[in-house]
């Protein structure tokens, strides 16, 4: 099981030196791979195209490129470039982020989220392997068929024979839809216990496209906070949990709250959501069960730690990807060393 390490939305809390340091000693520990993030803030690929410059062996992960935010032209021109300026280094994330992003900030519509993601993977697929980009569907029509575009192909080459495709994803449909057309999953809140109910929608979707899950990367976003008062490191992991769950998406469309509800935390989630809504966030965050932040994040003693790396191991997991939650960029670092240990245990 390899690491990786997520920094998240640039700029928050920490300066871009502390996070660079960060991601430099990652590297410098063995980490395999760093992820960027974007929301309504800082952008992915510019976040990525500057630590290309200033690392050399770890990878460079998207996590991810929203779709509403870019064209698949632009993602595919983007990806490749990061794979140029990195010498090979791009792991290529794609998401559909969610209907309040999608439609209040970007302008775009969101719906029909299945064949829209996978037109879009189609047609950068298409532009990374520089075809003439020509695609005829339900979401995409490429030309206009009505102007004087015509087929165009990418004109930079990819170092990579094929940049790796991720797909977050946590719905049921939109997990088999990754085991179809991605080379990896990024769940988020994932619990390892539940990978039985999940790993079969992988499988699913890897048998429409007639391949194998056996080089097939799953990559969870996984909450870490290592230290031997575990009251405190299960406290550090409410304030997201509580977000996620109760205030990621309005009332009815809420995927977080959906996913830890199949979980089996149905009253929980409900109680979560309600509180969270209403303003008041304190009670909503002491309102998350002690049990749920145990199987959705990596969180307290040393041992217990261990002992949970071994599950994500035995459930599948290819490449960890952890959030040092700690407030300052040492601490953040101190994560990195002690789980780099464990691991390597």
């Amino acid at each position: 099981m390899k690491l990786g390490v997520h920094i998240g939305y640039w700029g928050l809390g920490l300066s871009s030196e502390d996070q660079l340091t960060i991601v430099q000693e990652a590297e410098r520990l063995g980490y395999d791979s760093v992820w960027a993030a974007e929301a309504y803030g800082s952008d992915t690929a510019t976040v990525l195209g500057w630590l290309a410059g200033q690392t050399s062996k770890i990878r460079l992960g998207a996590g991810i490129f929203q779709m509403p935010g870019r064209s698949p032209a632009m993602t595919a021109m983007t990806a490749a470039t990061i794979d140029q300026l990195s010498n090979g280094r791009m792991i290529c994330g794609i998401g559909s982020s969610g209907p309040q992003v999608a439609e209040g900030w970007h302008g775009q519509r969101f719906a029909k989220q299945l064949q829209r993601t996978r037109e879009y993977v189609a047609v950068v697929r298409m532009a990374l392997a520089r075809e003439r980009v020509e695609f005829h569907g339900e979401t995409l029509e490429l030309p206009l068929p009505d102007g004087p575009g015509k087929p165009l192909k990418l004109t930079i080459s990819p170092v990579q024979e094929r940049i790796p495709i991720y797909l977050a994803a946590i719905g049921p449909k939109n997990t088999a839809l990754a085991g179809e057309i991605a080379d990896g999953w990024i769940p988020t809140l994932f619990s390892p216990e539940h990978v039985s109910e999940l790993r079969p929608l992988l499988q699913e979707g890897a048998e429409r496209s007639g391949k194998s899950l056996d080089d097939f990367d799953i990559a969870p976003t996984v909450s870490l906070c290592i230290t031997e008062d575990l009251e405190a490191a299960r406290n550090t992991m409410r304030p997201f949990i509580a977000l996620y769950v109760g205030g990621m998406g309005s009332r009815k469309q809420n995927f977080y709250n959906q996913l830890v509800c199949r979980y089996g935390y149905e009253a929980e989630a409900q109680t979560i959501q309600d509180l969270y809504l209403e303003g008041k966030r304190e009670e909503a965050m002491a309102a998350v069960p002690d049990e749920l932040i145990d199987t959705v994040s990596l969180c307290g003693p040393p041992d217990v730690v261990r002992e949970r790396l071994a599950v994500y191991r035995d459930a599948g997991v290819g490449t960890l990807g952890v959030t040092p939650t700690a407030f300052t960029a040492d601490e953040r670092l101190q994560q990195l060393r002690l789980l780099a240990e464990l691991a390597a245990d």
